[in-house]
Order: structure tokens, then sequence, then C-alpha cells
């Protein structure tokens, strides 16, 4: 009889069907939404600065006044941009309470109408024979390109039918506090200054993410994963710090290897906390269905 070929080295070969494959680097990376084209918007500001300098009390204010505008402007769409990355990774999310890029693109649309009004203050004929109506339609324009370069912000709510807003509430302010803690461990192992522990806590922030995006989905869950979101990361937390102000100074090897050790072991907990959770879901599922059977047989209806 036929036997497949398999060995240590294959593909499937010498492990377990049920054993997780191990995460790469960067398994779980997301490209920063707010790239290149989003942070070119900071510099036209700039030389409307210098170019106001020399125009006099009118011109200087009226410019210094758009560079502002059109700074704030593009602050606004590179947060916009992240928090509809944000809800387009989760399944359950609400709209955003203020629509940033909605408004940075009305503040470009401003910003660019009072530098054409800059241009037509120092043009005395130019104003004189177009008045306010150039830098109106600069002003429009600009909004319209704006908005269809970078799109409107999510305008609905998404996967929350069912839910209790109130429990999702809770949620979110739990998953903040944890996002808190899970930012205060990347600022402190930076001082570390070795990249392969950095990716090992990277590595153990997307398992926590993992299970926070669990949470956010069915928030009955949260009772169970409350001390993971709180006590646990807590302790990670405090535990980065003391490992990054050590180990920077004495490059101690054990140091290190203990630490490791204890990303290994929560990492292992939070997605067995998580798996258990997905489980327990299935099984709630399975019950509906069951359910759902017997009243349908009730009814008369014949199931195969």
């Amino acid at each position: 009889m036929a036997k497949r070929f398999g060995g240590k080295y294959s593909p499937d070969g010498g492990s377990d069907p049920n054993e997780q494959a191990p995460r790469g680097q960067f398994d779980g990376a997301r490209v920063e939404p707010a790239g290149a084209r989003a942070n070119l918007l900071f510099l036209p500001a700039v030389p409307l600065v210098f170019l106001s300098l020399n125009d006099g009390a009118i011109g200087m204010t009226v410019g210094l006044i758009a560079a502002g505008i059109l700074t704030a402007a593009a602050f606004l769409l590179r947060e916009g941009l992240r928090a509809e990355a944000a809800y387009n990774a989760r399944r359950t999310a609400r709209r955003p309470a203020f629509p940033r890029k909605m408004f940075a693109s009305l503040l470009t649309g401003l910003g660019a109408a009072l530098a054409s009004y800059r241009t037509e203050v120092l043009d005395a004929e130019a104003a004189a024979q177009a008045g306010l109506l150039a830098p109106l339609l600069f002003g429009v324009a600009a909004t319209i390109l704006h908005s269809v370069s970078f799109g409107f912000d999510p305008l609905k709510d998404k996967g929350m039918e069912g839910i209790d807003t109130f429990q999702q509430d809770r949620v979110a302010r739990v998953v903040d506090d944890a996002e808190a803690h899970l930012s205060a461990m990347t600022d402190a192992i930076k001082r570390a200054g070795d990249r392969q522990v950095e990716a090992r806590v990277e590595r153990f922030q997307d398992t926590a993410r993992e299970l926070f995006r669990t949470v956010e989905e069915d928030p009955r869950d949260l009772a169970g994963a409350r001390k993971y979101l709180t006590v646990y990361l807590q302790g990670a937390r405090d535990a980065t710090i003391k490992f990054a102000d050590v180990y920077a100074r004495t490059r101690d090897a054990q140091t290190l290897n203990d630490f490791t050790a204890l990303l290994d072991d929560l990492e292992q907990n939070f997605a067995a906390r998580t798996r258990k959770m997905l489980l327990d879901d299935r099984s709630d599922l399975t019950v509906e269905i069951d359910v759902l059977r017997e009243r349908l047989q009730r009814e008369g209806v014949r199931l195969d």
C-alpha cells in the first residue's frame, strides 16, 4: 500500500495537527494607515509661513492663521485615518464620535480660502475685481478634492445588532485601560535596546489583542477575562519596566531568559483563555441549534 512521504522537515511532518503553529515576528503586523500621502499635507503650511513674514501686518496674520488651520487639518486627517483603520479591523465597532476626516476636509478648504485671500489682499487690483469669489472657489475646490482623496468617516455602527450597549461601554473602558498597559510596555522595552526582545513583546501583545477582540465581540466574556485585562497585564507592564531598567545596565543573560519565560507563560495563558471563550461561544451556538431543531420537530417539520 502506498504511503505518503513525510519527515521532520516536511511541511506537516513530525508535528501534531492540533498544535498551534508558532507566530512569526511579523504576524499580525499592520501598515500604518496615516502614510506618506497624509503626512505630505503638513508641507503646504511651511512655505506659507515663510512667505507671509514679509507681507505686512494683515498679510502675515492671515497667512499664519491659514498655516495653522492647514496644520490642524493634517493632524485631524491622520487621526481620522487611524480611527478608520481601527474601525475596519474590528467586527463590532461604533462609528467615530467625532468625524475627523470630514472636519479635516472643511479645515483644508478654509485654510486654502484664507491663503488665497491673503494673495488677494496683497494684490489690491485683483481684490477690487474678484472680491471674495476667488478664495471661496479655492476653498470649495480644496474641500471637495480632500474628501475625494481620503473619503468620509464611517457613518454607522458595525455589528452592533443585539449587543447590550451598556456592556459594550464597560468592555470599551476595560480594553482602553488594557491598551494603555500595552503602550507602557512598548515604551519601556525600548529602553532595553534589544530588537529581539522588542519583537518578543510585540508578539505577546498580538496575542493579548486577540483576547481584546474576542471580548469586544461578545461582552458576556468580560467577567471571565477581566483579570487577564487588568491584573495580568498590569503585572506584565511592571515586569517589563523593571526588566528594561535592569537589562539596559547589566545585559544579564539570566535576566533575559527569565523575562522571556514570563512572556511565554503569559502568552500561553492568554491564548488558552481566548480558545476557551471561543469554545464557549461554539457551545452556545450548538445549544441554540438544538433548541431550534426541537421546536421545528414539535411543529411537525421533518429534519434530515
